[in-house]
């Protein structure tokens, strides 16, 4: 963001003041929005001394103008505020707006009851440039603050957090809104910082979407409907199956049959033409007894239930576009030994998951690589990727991004890093952040029915960023669907599968009446 604030006003010579001034409007106007009341709103602005603080006096003066009873309390000294900040204080002053000073811990307990008798507290104490956690005054102020009932709302990000990550450093604001400038910062979008945000709206000030798009470094998105519903074309009048993709789904053992299935009505769900289950040959009379829709393949096995060495051949035979291996298979020897000469010779892309990414924990981690001519998606829980990378869970949920990041970069792999929030990372190092889904979803279950998502989804489209984009969203908001329907409590993973194909008209919608 400082880069794109740099190139905006010094390269395209948009001046800095009309970006503060869009800044502070888009502010008054999200406060007016959320708290929409007849009587004029008792507002207090926290201000700092730099550019947050300047936008918040945008603020004070757009609201005052509107009528309601604004007072600006700002951490320091007037005299040291300078540029854009100091002119638009000096505004205030001549528009008899209350600007109080808060310079010592003694001005603070003087003033701190007044501000908590406000109606809304705007946050412009600190905003991205803050490089380490709030300590002295600023931290007594975000104390009191929190420990108060009125409601606060944050520019750009709540005080005390850092723009460059999703960490709570320290005392930081607990917001119920945040308006943030631009394009949302990674502490508004990922668990734990995310608790403090509250609602995020996006504000437009004036930044070309030009100027964005021609950043340096790696792209971190969060995914929208907007972004991904062109991804999804109308089929022709004369399609047939063959159009869609045969996805070949090796999975299920003894006992563990459900998540074959899953997978197989996931796919199905999603829009694959033709689905196919390969699972060991004890297992195939559940197995199709369970779905009148997907096809079947016994395959051989040894007596203890594990998938034996023929097993291999014999799903290179098949005739498949997307393989998908994993879910439910089982851990045997054998049958880690299949799916390591699978990864290793099959030429059709793979969606890698469950009991298959432990065939590569364990030291064998580093095997599991891609390719541009191999394509390969993972989708591991954080567990399951700190095996892969040799780490903790501890340690893959303390740093997400860059571990889904590196791994995708490193080993040519689309990652799909589960959990809230689900990551999707690829080998260019490009990273989307999913925004669907519900805690409802933490059943079993959930993870064979992705599995079978992004199999389809990757038959249909032969683009694996496209495809893990568009599956993990799908995926999540057919979670929320279900979770409406019968609640978070008594969410089973086969709920999620019945309400994919409502997931996927609430993204079309627009498309659909367009067409209409």
């Amino acid at each position: 963001m400082r880069e794109a604030d740099r190139a905006t006003i010094h390269d395209l010579g948009i001046p800095s003041i009309v970006l503060m001034e869009n800044a502070g409007r888009q502010v008054a106007a999200a406060v007016e929005t959320r708290f929409d009341s007849e009587a004029p709103l008792r507002i207090a602005v926290l201000s700092g001394r730099g550019s947050n603080g300047g936008d918040g006096s945008v603020a004070a003066r757009a609201l005052h103008q509107n009528g309601h009873r604004v007072s600006l309390y700002l951490i320091g000294t007037v005299t040291t505020v300078t540029g854009d900040a100091r002119l638009n204080l000096d505004i205030l002053g001549r528009l008899q707006v209350p600007v109080f000073e808060v310079a010592t811990a003694g001005d603070w307990e003087l003033h701190a009851s007044e501000v908590t008798r406000h109606d809304v507290i705007i946050d412009a104490l600190c905003g991205t440039g803050l490089s380490g956690p709030l300590t002295g005054l600023f931290a007594s102020v975000v104390d009191d603050v929190n420990a108060s009932d009125v409601p606060v709302v944050a520019i750009d990000l709540p005080s005390g957090l850092s723009a460059d990550t999703s960490d709570v450093p320290g005392a930081a604001i607990e917001a119920v809104a945040t308006i943030t400038l631009a394009a949302p910062k990674l502490p508004l979008l990922l668990p734990p910082a995310e608790e403090l945000a509250g609602d995020v709206v996006i504000a437009d000030i004036g930044i070309p979407h030009e100027i964005m798009a021609a950043l340096d470094g790696d792209h971190t998105e969060f995914l929208s409907r907007d972004e991904l519903r062109p991804m999804v074309n109308p089929r022709p009048a004369d399609s047939h199956k063959g159009d869609y993709g045969r996805v070949l789904i090796v999975a299920g053992s003894m006992g563990k049959t459900g998540a074959a299935v899953l997978a197989a009505h996931g796919a199905l769900r999603s829009g694959a033409g033709l689905v196919t289950v390969a699972c060991p040959q004890c297992c195939l009379p559940m197995v199709a007894a369970q779905g009148l829709e997907f096809m079947t393949l016994g395959l051989p096995e040894l007596a203890d239930g594990g998938l034996a060495p023929a097993a291999v051949e014999c799903i290179l035979e098949a005739d498949a576009d997307v393989v998908v291996i994993g879910p439910g298979l089982g851990r045997a020897r054998s049958t880690q030994d299949v799916v390591r000469a699978l990864v290793a010779r099959c030429g059709a892309p793979m969606v890698i998951d469950a009991d298959a990414l432990f065939a590569f924990s364990e030291g064998a981690g580093a095997s599991l690589t891609g390719s541009d001519e191999r394509v390969r998606i993972i989708t591991p829980h954080a567990a399951e990727m700190a095996r892969l990378v040799g780490a903790t869970a501890d340690d893959v949920h303390a740093h997400r991004v860059d571990v889904a990041r590196r791994t995708a970069v490193d080993r040519h792999l689309h990652v799909v890093l589960k959990g809230h929030r689900t990551l999707v990372a690829s080998p260019d190092g490009r990273l989307a952040i999913n925004p669907t889904g519900t805690p409802g979803m933490a059943t079993g279950g959930t993870g064979d029915v992705l599995a079978g998502v992004l199999g389809s989804w990757l038959a249909q489209t032969m683009d694996a960023e496209v495809a893990a984009c568009l599956s993990v969203f799908l995926h999540g908001a057919a979670g929320e669907l279900a979770a409406r329907d019968v609640g978070e409590v008594a969410m089973l993973a086969s709920d999620v599968v019945d309400h994919l194909g409502d997931a996927l008209l609430e993204l079309t919608a627009d498309e659909r009446a367009g067409r209409a």
